[in-house]
C-alpha cells in the first residue's frame, strides 16, 4: 500500500511499470466515483436514467483524465474524501437529509391531510343527502295531516283542500352539482400545491447539491492554495520531519517547551480553537435537528388525527330525528242570538256548542346519516419506518464530523504533505526557525 501510494502522489511516474500502475489507479478510482455519481444523481437528484447515464460517463473520462495526466488534481482530489468530514462535508449531507425528509415526509403529510379532507367531503355530502331526504318526511308528513283536515264528520266545516306541498327536494341536484364542484375544486388545488412543493424542493435541492459539491472541490484547492503558498498556514503540528530536524541539531528541548502549542497530527489532544469550533457546529447541528424533528412530529400529528378522524367516522352512528304532530280542533257558535232562535240554527243546521271535527296524532322518524358505506376514504398512511432510519443515521454520521473535523483537516496537511515532500521540508524549517526565535526571546 505505501508503494501504490508513492506512485499515486509522485509527480512523474520514473517507469513504464510505474505509469500503468499509475493508470489502473486512476481507472479504478474513476470507475468506483462514476457509479455513485450515477447513483447519486439518479437516486437522490431524481434524474432521468439516461441523463444520469451521459453525465456519468462524461464525468468519469474527464475526471480519468485529470487524475492520470495533472499531478495537483490527484492531490485536491484525494482531499475530496477528507474535507467530507469537514462542514462542506456536512452541507453535503444537510441537502441529502433534507431531500430525503422532503421526498418522503412531506408527500405522506399531504396524503393524510388528502384523507381529512375526503372525510369531510364525505360526512358532509352523506348529511347533505340525508337532510334533503327529510323534506320528504315532511312532504308525508303535510300530505297525511292534509288528508286528516279533509275527513271531518261534518262537511260544512269542510276546507276546500288541506294540501300542500313541499319543493325542497327540486333544488337537490343542485346542492349535489355545487358540493361535486367544490371538491374537484380543492382536489385540483391541493394536487396543484402538493406538485409544486414537490417541484420546488427537487430543483432546490438539485442547485444545493451541486453547490456543495462545488463548495468541496473549492476547499480543497484552497487548502493546496494556501498550503503551497503560506509557510505559517495551518504549521503548528510536532512531526516526524520536525522531531527528526530538531535531534540533529540538537534542540529537542524546543518540543517540550511548545507542548501547550504544538499537537502531534496523530493525537487525540485538540487546541482550544479547535475545541471552540466543535462545540459551535455542534449547536448547528442540534438546531438542524430540532427543525428535522418537528417536521418528524408533524407528520405522527397528521396521522394519528387522519387515522382517528377515520375510525370514529366509521363508528359514526345514525341520529334519530322525531316528528310528532298533535292536532286537535273543534267547531261551534256562540251567538246569543241563535240561542234565542234554537229554530233558525236547526234549519241552517249549526251547533250550538262545539262540535269536534277530528284529531291528529302521529309520530314520524327519520334517521340522520353522517357516514356511508360508499365513500372514497384513502386510508391514513402511516410514517415510514426506514426513513427515520436513514435520517437517524445521517445525523449521527453529521454529529461524528464534527468531532473528526481536526482530524479530517490533519489528514489533508498529511496527503498534501505526501504529495509535495520539498515544500514539507521548507515548512518545518520555518517552524523550527520559529521556535527558536520565541526560545530565544523567553
Amino acid at each position: 500500500l505505501a508503494d501504490l501510494w508513492w506512485i499515486y502522489s509522485k509527480p512523474v511516474p520514473a517507469d513504464s511499470r510505474e505509469l500503468w500502475t499509475l493508470f489502473l489507479q486512476c481507472s479504478c478510482i474513476t470507475v468506483v466515483i462514476g457509479g455513485l455519481f450515477y447513483n447519486w444523481m439518479f437516486a437522490s437528484l431524481e434524474y432521468s436514467w439516461h441523463l444520469s447515464v451521459a453525465m456519468a460517463v462524461s464525468f468519469s473520462l474527464l475526471l480519468l483524465l485529470a487524475l492520470f495526466l495533472v499531478h495537483p488534481a490527484r492531490c485536491v482530489f484525494s482531499m475530496i474524501m477528507p474535507t467530507l468530514g469537514t462542514k462542506q462535508g456536512r452541507k453535503l449531507l444537510f441537502s441529502t437529509c433534507i431531500m430525503i425528509a422532503m421526498v418522503n415526509i412531506t408527500p405522506n403529510i399531504m396524503s393524510n391531510l388528502k384523507t381529512i379532507l375526503q372525510l369531510i367531503k364525505c360526512i358532509c355530502k352523506n348529511s347533505s343527502d340525508s337532510l334533503l331526504n327529510s323534506t320528504a318526511l315532511l312532504d308525508k308528513v303535510s300530505w297525511e295531516f292534509g288528508n286528516a283536515i279533509q275527513e271531518t264528520t261534518n262537511s260544512l266545516y269542510r276546507p276546500m283542500n288541506g294540501h300542500f306541498r313541499l319543493s325542497l327536494r327540486q333544488n337537490s341536484s343542485l346542492i349535489y352539482q355545487k358540493m361535486h364542484l367544490a371538491g374537484e375544486k380543492i382536489s385540483r388545488e391541493f394536487l396543484s400545491v402538493e406538485v409544486l412543493v414537490k417541484d420546488s424542493i427537487r430543483v432546490a435541492n438539485r442547485l444545493a447539491a451541486g453547490f456543495f459539491v462545488l463548495c468541496l472541490c473549492f476547499e480543497s484547492t484552497r487548502y493546496l492554495k494556501n498550503y503551497l503558498t503560506n509557510l505559517r498556514f495551518d504549521n503548528f503540528y510536532i512531526t516526524k520531519k520536525l522531531e527528526r530536524l530538531a535531534t540533529d541539531r540538537r534542540a529537542a528541548h524546543l518540543l517540550v517547551g511548545s507542548s501547550k502549542k504544538l499537537i502531534r497530527p496523530t493525537g487525540l489532544r485538540l487546541s482550544w480553537e479547535e475545541v471552540v469550533l466543535c462545540l459551535v457546529q455542534a449547536m448547528l447541528v442540534t438546531v438542524a435537528l430540532l427543525l428535522l424533528l418537528l417536521l418528524v412530529a408533524m407528520d405522527h400529528f397528521v396521522f394519528s388525527v387522519a387515522d382517528t378522524a377515520v375510525r370514529k367516522a366509521a363508528q359514526f352512528s345514525a341520529v334519530l330525528i322525531t316528528l310528532s304532530i298533535k292536532y286537535k280542533v273543534s267547531a261551534g257558535v256562540s251567538c246569543p242570538a241563535l240561542r234565542i232562535m234554537p229554530f233558525v240554527s236547526k234549519v241552517i243546521r249549526l251547533p250550538l256548542g262545539e262540535l269536534p271535527l277530528g284529531d291528529f296524532n302521529r309520530t314520524y322518524h327519520h334517521h340522520l346519516i353522517f357516514s356511508s358505506a360508499h365513500c372514497t376514504i384513502s386510508p391514513p398512511t402511516a410514517p415510514n419506518p426506514s426513513v427515520l432510519l436513514a435520517l437517524g443515521l445521517l445525523f449521527c454520521i453529521l454529529y461524528a464530523t464534527v468531532l473528526l473535523e481536526t482530524f479530517a483537516r490533519r489528514l489533508c496537511r498529511e496527503i498534501a504533505a505526501s504529495f509535495f515532500p520539498d515544500w514539507e521540508e521548507q515548512r518545518v524549517l520555518h517552524l523550527y526557525r520559529k521556535l527558536c526565535r520565541r526560545h530565544r526571546k523567553e
